[in-house]
């Protein structure tokens, strides 16, 4: 059965999708950048998770086009699951008693400043729904729209699905974190707008390099999934 099949780039692209997720939840806990500019009177300032979580998006196209969405449903479903592991193990730890030296150059306050967003209620409850919401909008929508193109123009269903899923994500990651405290809504506007225009805007400047990936996959693995008959069902186990 085509299910049944392996494929040598699978386990590499899901070690990269949840690396790259992880880490960009660990920077937007970390650190908000701000540009300095404004558009529209709204200030350029987002978190600097941002820089790398669109990257996600795109190994998320790559996986859909390649190999449909079943197997991208797995990989998203991983990706949650880990980083709902790490926000376990970052608790943890900070509930282990802190060296003397470490206290005194760095500390307890300078740890839940820092990384408090990885494991506090507000951010990880931000996270984890708003993954689930914009990946999964991500994939369905590419899935769909390869079907309706008949494979054809493969930029309009990365660009199509990044729209959509980017939106989601982002409206849903913002409203809850601030909702439970982690923005301040003096920031709601700017972080959604922000985020939302430099999310897409990566998406946009990589298509080429997508076009690459994609292409050299199908070749390398011999498939090209098409969701026909597909159930676009996120919990499904099939």
């Amino acid at each position: 059965m085509n299910g049944e099949r392996s494929y040598r780039y699978l386990d590499l692209i899901t070690a990269l999708f949840v690396t790259v997720l992880i880490v960009s939840n660990i920077a937007s806990s970390a650190k908000i950048v701000d540009w300095g500019v404004s558009i529209f009177g709204v200030r350029l300032a987002f978190d600097a998770g941002t820089l790398l979580f669109p990257i996600s998006y795109i190994f998320g196209d790559v996986l859909t086009e390649v190999y449909g969405f079943r197997r991208s449903r797995r990989v998203i479903w991983t990706g949650f699951a880990m980083l709902g592991l790490s926000a376990l193990i970052f608790a943890v730890v900070r509930t282990l008693p802190g060296e003397a030296t470490w206290e005194q150059y760095a500390g307890q306050q300078a740890y839940d400043a820092i990384l408090g967003g990885m494991f506090t209620g507000g951010i990880v409850l931000a996270s984890l729904v708003a993954y689930l919401a914009g990946e999964f909008s991500n994939s369905i929508v590419l899935a769909r729209m390869k079907v309706l193109t008949r494979g054809r123009w493969l930029w309009t269903r990365t660009i199509g699905s990044t729209l959509v899923g980017e939106g989601v994500d982002t409206a849903v990651f913002i409203l809850v974190a601030t909702l439970t405290g982690v923005f301040p809504w003096s920031l709601f506007g700017t972080l959604v707008l922000t985020n939302y225009l430099f999310k897409v805007g990566v998406e946009v400047v990589m298509t080429p390099l997508t076009y690459q990936v994609v292409n050299a996959l199908k070749r390398a693995e011999r498939e090209d999934y098409y969701d026909i008959h597909t159930r676009f069902n996120p919990f499904a186990l099939t």
